[in-house]
């Protein structure tokens, strides 16, 4: 990335002026940090960042305390992986609006790894749980922000609409069809552009359906939830795999349920996720 010379930028005491991130040189970054700060005019609780001129938003979401697992809206559908039932409560939190687009893969990378090709609106897929972890590295840097994977626990609580929750079945609805791409409404096998269903509750678009969403969480088969309420749990420390969430464009509706888990290790044309921050 091309800088500008920090002694071209100094004063008698060292300060290089423009040099928003303190890394010795007035850089795209830093411009890119100056307008993410200016950013005005967004919906309380939603902030509007961007990194290239491509724009993305990040909505606030209160903590709380919910029942994370296999619940009654859920039916007969509940997994043992799903259980037991269990106490959780998380601090305030930040999250996507929408599932990483490959637009802003694109403008944080530099490239295009997604299977299915069209507008940059699509979700980002085919991204290794650590591929994620290098462009919220990137993005950090970009945006002077700290952007993450969620956990597992935020997740499900921001799918089930955090403190607005109804109590829904899906994210946003007990009709599937209303919220999620998925296998029965998608007959092409192919991801859609994002926020084109019905939001849930909190005015998050997609976290049932359209693609999978890898989470910070380790899982190894055989696991359970602890039966013990938890405060802001982040998962084993180790496992054999990483857990994603959500279903996709080619799941049924069992698997868009926003108790369903499964995980994984590598990258898939149907797997992709969204970010997070702390507040």
């Amino acid at each position: 990335m091309m800088g500008v010379s920090a002694m071209a930028n100094a004063d008698d005491n060292n300060t290089v002026y423009g040099d928003v991130n303190g890394d010795g040189i007035v850089s795209s970054v830093d411009v890119t940090i100056l307008y993410n700060i200016m950013l005005s005019g967004d919906e309380p609780g939603i902030t509007t960042y961007s990194v290239n001129g491509v724009e993305f938003k990040m909505v606030d979401v209160q903590g709380g305390t919910f029942n994370m697992g296999g619940t009654i809206e859920q039916g007969t559908d509940v997994a043992s992986t799903e259980m037991p039932v269990h106490q959780v409560t998380l601090s305030n939190f930040a999250i996507g609006q929408t599932e990483v687009t490959q637009g802003l893969w694109l403008a944080v990378m530099g490239t295009r790894p997604s299977s299915h090709q069209g507008d940059l609106n699509l979700p980002v897929e085919s991204v290794s749980w650590s591929e994620c972890q290098e462009f919220i590295t990137k993005l950090n840097q970009f945006t002077g922000q700290n952007f993450r994977l969620l956990t597992e626990a935020e997740w499900e609580y921001a799918a089930r609409g955090g403190k607005k929750s109804k109590g829904y079945k899906y994210s946003g609805s007990n009709n599937v069809d209303e919220v999620a791409w998925y296998k029965t409404t998608v007959t092409d096998h192919k991801t859609h552009i994002v926020a084109q269903k019905n939001p849930n509750e909190l005015g998050l678009y997609d976290m049932s359906g359209n693609v999978d969403e890898w989470v910070y969480d380790y899982f190894s088969y055989g696991d359970t939830y602890p039966s013990e309420p938890q405060t802001n749990p982040t998962g084993p420390a180790s496992g054999s795999e990483h857990i994603y969430r959500g279903g996709n464009y080619n799941s049924t509706a069992y698997q868009c349920r926003v108790s369903y888990r499964n995980s994984w290790n590598y990258s898939k044309q149907d797997l992709g996720f969204r970010i997070a921050m702390s507040k």
